[in-house]
């Protein structure tokens, strides 16, 4: 029951994280808007380790699991937040929905999980084959749209190595203390990246923004960091990703009713192929060996 309400938890808070990251942007850039969350994340989680007195060790380990997760908490939300300035919030999550992928061809290669079979291969086959069909439907989303895709796919990239990195490490850590040492890492490189490459502070935050951020920095990167490393401490490191089959339709539809966005018919296609190649990727083999079994007991009566 732990490891289905986490589940759940991070299926919701990965939903709404997308179109949360366009609104917190309004008014300040995304490059502000993202410091300011990882600080206010940074600051909870270190309340959090005090009051509960969880220690956060920095021996080699540890460092290494620190390192491992900040390529995901800084890396692949850098790339997140800042295509998200061209493409809709529910694309964000369909592209995103790309992870258990390319995290389970990191697997079988630095893990050793599960080798690839024929519904696995014709999974990825057919989630790319959706790829490109988003990728087609890119031109009725604007001209930078395929700059916001490209980002997404650096992204899923570096969250796939940061994934398997850290079930590879298995420093045996509590998942508060790596989300707390990867925080604060990661809360420097954003404020310096934010020095370098503007460093302005804005005039004025929108309400919207400002409850986006707050949003972001409680439940998007301490919240939800915590029960993914939870989850990824418990399974599999290509199923700890598996939350993003189910995110991309509700993100599609929470970005249709709250931000007016508008999606073609060649992206929700790319969605469902993206989907069904995900669900023949992990599930396929199982399907297959349940109808075997079926099938040899009918033919015993």
């Amino acid at each position: 029951m732990q490891l289905f309400a986490a589940f759940a938890a991070v299926v919701i808070i990965w939903s709404t994280t997308p179109l949360a990251i366009q609104w917190s942007s309004e008014g300040q850039g995304f490059l502000f808007s993202v410091f300011s969350r990882m600080l206010l994340g940074t600051l909870l989680c270190l309340v959090i380790i005090k009051s509960m007195g969880i220690p956060v060790p920095w021996h080699k380990h540890a460092r290494q699991a620190y390192l491992a997760a900040t390529m995901s908490i800084y890396g692949a939300m850098l790339c997140v937040d800042w295509g998200a300035q061209f493409i809709p919030s529910g694309i964000v999550s369909v592209i995103f929905g790309l992870t258990p992928i390319a995290t389970g061809i990191l697997a079988v290669v630095w893990l050793g999980e599960r080798r690839f079979t024929a519904t696995r291969v014709i999974g990825l086959i057919t989630a790319l084959v959706g790829l490109v069909v988003v990728f087609g439907g890119s031109y009725s989303l604007g001209e930078k749209a395929l700059f916001g895709i490209a980002a997404l796919l650096v992204s899923i990239s570096l969250t796939a190595v940061s994934t398997v990195w850290l079930k590879r490490i298995n420093a045996g850590l509590s998942p508060v203390a790596v989300t707390t040492g990867a925080l604060i890492i990661s809360t420097l490189l954003y404020f310096f990246t934010w020095l370098i490459f503007g460093g302005g502070l804005p005039t004025s935050v929108p309400t919207r923004a400002l409850t986006a951020t707050v949003y972001l920095g409680v439940f998007g990167s301490v919240l939800g960091f915590i029960l993914f490393f939870y989850l990824l401490k418990n399974i599999e490191a290509s199923r700890a990703t598996l939350m993003t089959l189910l995110t991309p339709v509700l993100a599609l539809l929470l970005g249709h009713a709250f931000n007016n966005e508008r999606v073609g018919i060649e992206v929700w296609l790319g969605t469902a192929m993206i989907l069904t190649g995900l669900m023949s990727h992990e599930w396929g083999d199982m399907l297959l060996r349940k109808i075997s079994r079926l099938a040899k007991a009918s033919e015993t009566v």
